[in-house]
């Protein structure tokens, strides 16, 4: 596939002192307008058309169970296509990045696009960082809207202040998950909170241990476009997997690097 002109995403974009504070307190912020309406506009048509060509998922909504029902996933689409790339490794998202977690340097873990179709399910509460096994707490997901959206459609929810707790409950995202960190989230007291609306080209950035989950898609026929992009901040090493999800991981997004070695396989290239 020829490499279309695209917007040049190698600019920085300041992060106001609040918007770190607000994101070390809580484990999560909302940055507007990371992207502007040309930038979302080119990378919306490239993120859809590469997602549309390598969603392997064929089996009717109601067909799947419901990890399933949450969101189409698609991952790591900028190893498989150029016009991707362009995106997922933007210095403009790895400075950001860099920033919020206060580190000089971050590398790619992986992206993913998650749609959650029209009618899809809850996504569960969850820890992202459940799946990677490294040995930092520096690490981020940004969790950018390619379309306007608002409650109804999915929006991304958070139990501010969890992150701290660290690894909660080796379990993965699920109806299980979702009964035991609703549980924990209620003993130990965490405000939820989420956004009422985003714009495309806003962002969410959480950290790994932040605990979250989104509601189902009500819309009839809009489908919730959302593109993540994981950072984990440079000079972090490989532990030894807890759970057959990390060995996964370990093997997939690591190339298989053995326990104690740095995280800087192929594909996990510095951004900045």
């Amino acid at each position: 596939m020829a490499t279309l002109t695209a917007p040049d995403l190698a600019d920085f974009k300041a992060v106001s002192e609040m918007q770190i504070n607000s994101f070390r307190g809580n484990g999560h912020v909302l940055i507007p307008g990371v992207l502007n309406e040309a930038e979302v506009s080119h990378y919306r048509g490239v993120i859809n058309s590469a997602a549309t060509k390598f969603n392997t998922e064929k089996r009717k909504l109601e067909d799947r169970d419901t990890y399933g029902k949450a969101f189409l996933q698609i991952t790591n689409l900028w190893e498989v296509d150029e016009n991707v790339k362009a995106y997922a490794l933007a210095k403009r998202f790895g400075k950001i990045a860099a920033d919020l977690l206060g580190v000089e340097n971050v590398r790619i873990y992986h992206d993913q696009a998650l749609y959650k179709e029209p009618g899809g399910g809850f996504t569960p509460w969850h820890q992202d960082q459940y799946y990677w096994p490294v040995d930092t707490s520096n690490t981020i997901t940004m969790w950018m809207p390619l379309i306007d959206i608002d409650v109804d459609m999915g929006m991304l929810t958070f139990a501010s202040g969890s992150h701290q707790a660290g690894f909660v409950e080796n379990v993965p995202i699920s109806d299980e998950s979702e009964a035991m960190l609703e549980k924990f989230i209620q003993d130990k007291g965490f405000k939820i909170a989420r956004a009422q609306t985003m714009k495309a080209g806003d962002a969410t950035w959480h950290y790994g241990w932040t605990l979250h989950s989104a509601p189902g898609n009500k819309s009839r026929d809009i489908m919730r476009e959302v593109m993540t992009v994981i950072f984990i901040a440079d000079g972090a090493k490989v532990t030894e997997p807890k759970n057959k999800h990390q060995e996964a991981d370990r093997q997939r997004w690591m190339c298989g690097l053995p326990a104690g070695s740095a995280l800087n396989s192929p594909l996990n290239p510095l951004i900045l």
